[in-house]
């Protein structure tokens, strides 16, 4: 058990320092997109001056090392800043409102919606994919398995913004049977919801069944040929049986690294799936933000979506190393 502490510290520690590399990757990226957040909210006629005095106000004439560090401590202490493009833009017309508006308050219900979205394809893709792997290592070389293998690397091959067309294309427009934009909002119902949610939802579905699928169906074929799973063939046990008893719980460590990895990816890779159906995510916020040079926004877009896939990454291998037995004691 000693072991197993030691072994979740280390990923941990080693989570965190990649999260501090991300920052700074981050930080630097966002400071060099084109353009001048001040300079674009006056336009072209504006005197230097006029410039120059946003710049002070919104802190743009330090140092870029001193606004880091002033941004990492506050976005520690929970304190992501105010968004340049809302409430500002009273202030910079002359007009002292008195309320600003925080980063923290503008990406908290987009962040809901979003998660809201992966939740809804976990539930639809992780039992969908790992039935398909299972049924495809059962009739491994078989017509299935080979119609399984063709089609779900076919999506995984094509652009999310293809199959979200396509699906609009027959879901939407051919057969009228879901909406194609996602119009979500405040004191809609569940069902409502999760209707405007669902094309979006097998849209992203159809991207990453094919990961997860290919690693069930491989990680249930390798462990075929062990002595116990000949062992409980012998015994007159089903196919079926065998490989969802005996084979599959030993084969969860590798599936659970692909499942962790593909939710990663619908938190983090829903930025061009939310912009097609303007799905008020994280996603589209992100993209509204980089179009307006909103800065605070948009590093704290990025910094969500990395200790997202961070932390979904750590959960990972934290639960392959309690799932195997000869992870859990290293030699």
């Amino acid at each position: 058990m000693q072991s197993v502490i030691s072994i979740i510290l280390q990923r941990l520690a080693l989570g965190l320092l990649t999260l501090f590399v991300v920052s700074v990757v981050i930080f630097t990226a966002v400071n060099m997109l084109p353009g001048d957040f001040a300079q674009a909210i006056l336009g072209q006629g504006a005197t230097p001056e006029a410039v120059e005095a946003i710049r002070k106000d919104l802190g743009l004439d330090q140092p870029p090392i001193t606004r880091y560090f002033q941004w990492l401590g506050n976005a520690i202490q929970g304190d992501l800043g105010n968004s340049f493009a809302q409430a500002n833009f009273a202030s910079f017309a002359g007009a002292d409102t008195g309320v600003s508006t925080t980063v923290a308050q503008q990406i908290a219900p987009r962040f809901a919606n979003t998660m809201f979205l992966a939740a809804v394809t976990a539930c639809i893709a992780v039992p969908f994919s790992i039935t398909l792997g299972i049924l495809a290592a059962l009739y491994r070389n078989s017509v299935f398995d080979r119609a399984t293998n063709v089609t779900t690397l076919t999506s995984i091959s094509s652009p999310e913004f293809f199959l979200a067309y396509v699906l609009i294309l027959f879901l939407a427009v051919l057969n009228p049977m879901l909406p194609s934009l996602s119009n979500i909002f405040d004191g809609m119902s569940f069902g409502e919801r999760l209707e405007k949610t669902l094309l979006p939802a097998l849209t992203l579905t159809l991207v990453v069944t094919a990961h997860m699928m290919r690693m069930t169906r491989a990680a249930i074929i390798n462990l075929l040929a062990s002595p116990y799973i000949e062992m409980a063939r012998l015994k007159g046990m089903s196919p079926m049986r065998v490989i969802v008893k005996h084979a599959l719980p030993n084969a969860l460590a590798p599936i659970i690294n692909v499942i962790a990895l593909n939710l990663a990816y619908l938190i983090t890779g829903v930025v061009v799936v939310e912009v097609v159906f303007v799905y008020p995510g994280i996603g589209q916020l992100f993209v509204d933000s980089v179009k307006i040079r909103d800065i605070p926004v948009v590093q704290a877009c990025c910094l969500i979506f990395a200790a997202a896939y961070i932390l979904l990454n750590l959960l990972a291998d934290i639960l392959s190393i309690l799932s195997n037995p000869r992870l859990r004691h290293p030699k």
